[in-house]
């Protein structure tokens, strides 16, 4: 075997996928006992490295370097990276600059609608933009004049994240250096209102002194398209990688703000610290391997399902994370997120509390619509009745008395329509309508007494009440931007 295929600092065999330089191993024992800490801007020369790709797009080709070189004079293409759904990677030189850099090529077929273009150019300049030592600086972008649309990128000689969990050489305590570095480029990023939408472990990205790099900020939204024509997956798939994936971005995905990051953040702790995901009823990663039972409260906590009851900044985690690796406690969670745990949180007979809300909505329109139909019949046949006699004292007795009738299911059906659409808008005020409505339901046995136990149990509910705290009801209340507002002082947000 030649000298090529063993390390250079340990002199062990190299994994056949092993990163150019060091085995995974001692990159991580020689970056990260530095304690990973960060250089100045501009120090290493350093990204994108995406050996680790899913699968490419179907029908997505990457030309070979001499081919793709023709369309960059400019560079000196060396070699494929990697490829997967989000395009290749390349390793390149700028000439004039004599400075390794990293080329990313779309797939071609994004340019297939005319929109792309102007987006293209918005959220491209708003990653440019991201200039913080833990995250992939964007050099430059554009399209070629074959119409193949581009980053130039700062390159990062050493490996990703992926590759240092399957040499299975990742101890806790390396874990506990990385995540902090993770948190600091999050919460740049999310400061200025930008959500990466798409953390993995193939987009951590580690030098060969141990120091993280976060890549493909805003590509996971750039590329979410809402027409067939130009997907590179399925029309129907959200954008994110499935198992990192925060529930809202499947069920939700026009309610996705930055606290989608902190629960895929959550899977790639928790896989660092188990070498597994945390698929269905996972355990606690201290009932996994050999961990501080100290991090379970952490894990756990990134990974709650509701995003109201998970961290709300991952500057947080950073800060427990840290409290216990130097021998500290974490912060204790509030009251309810503990004993919500306890409990499956946010959930009744196995549905989503807002699920339920939906649905105690739906039924006091609709039981407000019979009534409301059952009033103007009432009051069709008594008038009509008396229009037939052709008497007209008789017609004008029968219109008070079908008038007289059918306003008592009326003034009871009319609240319960206007307490139903308050519901779906999450109005405080339409709670306590619908729960009046719910307690004058109960008389009227057997269905009147079944919706209104239904209504009265879920409003009562101390989740329920929850999401109608005046912050989050406003929130979601609103129509969705695909942005996260920023506290006043820092301006305008702006996602990618």
């Amino acid at each position: 075997m030649g000298e090529n295929d063993h390390c250079p600092e340990c002199g062990g065999e190299l994994p056949a996928d092993a990163p150019q330089g060091l085995c995974p191993q001692c990159l991580m024992k020689l970056g990260l006992a530095t304690g990973g800490q960060a250089s100045e801007p501009g120090a290493a020369d350093v990204t994108s490295n995406d050996r680790s790709r899913s699968k490419p797009a179907a029908g997505f080709s990457p030309p070979e370097p001499a081919e793709l070189a023709k369309q960059f004079p400019q560079l000196e293409i060396i070699e494929l990276l990697g490829q997967g759904g989000m395009g290749a990677v390349y390793k390149a030189r700028q000439k004039q600059l004599d400075r390794l850099i990293a080329l990313k090529i779309l797939p071609p077929e994004v340019g297939e609608d005319t929109a792309f273009a102007e987006r293209f150019t918005r959220e491209a300049r708003s990653m440019a933009m991201l200039s913080h030592p833990r995250i992939v600086t964007v050099h430059d972008f554009g399209q070629t004049e074959a119409g193949l649309y581009y980053f130039i990128m700062e390159f990062v000689d050493g490996t990703d994240l992926r590759h240092v969990i399957k040499a299975g050489e990742l101890s806790p305590d390396e874990a506990l250096l990385i995540v902090p570095q993770i948190c600091e480029a999050l919460h740049f990023a999310h400061e200025e209102g930008i959500v990466h939408r798409d953390i993995k472990p193939e987009n951590v990205l580690l030098d060969k002194k141990g120091r993280v790099k976060i890549a493909d900020f805003g590509l996971a939204r750039l590329l979410d398209r809402p027409s067939a024509v130009y997907t590179l997956t399925h029309p129907a798939q959200r954008m994110g990688t499935p198992h990192y994936m925060a529930p809202e971005q499947i069920e939700h995905p026009h309610e996705v703000d930055h606290r989608a990051d902190i629960y895929s953040l959550g899977v790639v702790f928790y896989e660092m610290l188990t070498g597994e995901l945390p698929i269905g009823r996972f355990a606690p990663p201290s009932q996994k391997v050999r961990v501080d039972v100290r991090l379970d409260q952490v894990v756990l906590h990134t990974l709650e399902k509701e995003p109201e009851r998970r961290y709300q900044h991952v500057s947080e985690i950073k800060t427990d994370v840290e409290a216990i690796s130097s021998g500290g406690e974490p912060a204790p969670l509030p009251a309810r997120a503990t004993s919500q745990r306890a409990k499956s949180p946010g959930t009744l007979f196995g549905l989503a509390i807002r699920e339920h809300l939906k649905i105690v909505a739906i039924v006091r329109i609709a039981w407000g619509i019979l009534g409301i139909v059952i009033a103007v019949t009432v009051f069709a046949l008594v008038a009509g009745t008396g229009i037939a006699t052709g008497d007209s004292t008789a017609t004008a007795i029968l219109l008070a008395s079908g008038g007289a009738i059918a306003l008592f299911p009326l003034v009871l059906s009319v609240p319960d329509v206007i307490a139903g659409v308050g519901l779906l808008k999450r109005r405080r005020w339409a709670r306590i309508l619908a729960l009046i409505m719910g307690v004058l339901d109960l008389p009227l046995v057997p269905i009147g007494t079944a919706t209104g136990i239904y209504t009265i149990y879920v409003l009562m509910r101390e989740e329920t009440a929850e999401l109608f705290a005046p912050a989050l009801a406003e929130k979601e209340g609103e129509p969705d931007t695909g942005r996260f507002e920023k506290n006043e002082e820092s301006g305008p947000s702006q996602e990618i």
